[in-house]
């Protein structure tokens, strides 16, 4: 399969459907890589944001995140740049120490798609959080040690979770400082 000719069967305005041999996969257009930031405050709460998802049709509870290079002017910005830029827009927060700790596919199956999980430390408020023009992002503050009762009562009331927050939370205690 590798050996294959890669055909683009769509070319939308964000994105591209590609097929290689019988596999068909999707890239996004544009961007140079996804960054997705464990934020955890100096009394040990993980931020959060809640957002619609219009291809679930709900909203939706996330780590902070966001693409890397999208930005007009700014496609050969860096992932820790790009991870900065996301914690303070998406959350208010400012990072004092940020580590990058690990990569990999969300959805191997479907996209091609790799993100890079970063550590975000000694957090500082300085700013209001919500995402930018485009985007409705409610921020959750929710200390680590009840998080499953949390979670679970946010499911109760429907909202989907993102599974990436469980590995965050993972990673959280392996790297903590």
């Amino acid at each position: 399969m590798n050996n294959e000719e890669l055909e683009i069967l769509k070319d939308g305005q964000y994105l591209r459907l590609l097929k290689k041999g019988r596999w068909e996969f999707v890239e996004r257009k544009g961007i140079t890589g996804i960054v997705v930031i464990i934020a955890i405050t100096h009394d040990n709460k993980i931020i959060l944001t809640e957002q619609f998802r219009p291809p679930v049709n709900r909203n939706v509870i996330e780590l902070p995140a966001g693409l890397v290079g999208d930005i007009p002017g700014e496609e050969h910005e860096s992932l820790e740049t790009a991870a900065k830029r996301e914690l303070l827009e998406e959350t208010g927060y400012k990072a004092g120490k940020l580590t990058q700790i690990f990569q990999g596919p969300p959805s191997a199956g479907l996209s091609k798609e790799i993100v890079t999980f970063f550590l975000a430390t000694d957090l500082v408020k300085d700013g209001h959080g919500g995402g930018d023009e485009t985007e409705d992002i409610i921020v959750h503050s929710v200390k680590v040690a009840e998080f499953d009762t949390w979670i679970n009562n946010k499911i109760n009331e429907d909202l989907l979770v993102d599974p990436k927050i469980y590995a965050g939370l993972y990673f959280s205690l392996q790297y903590k400082t």
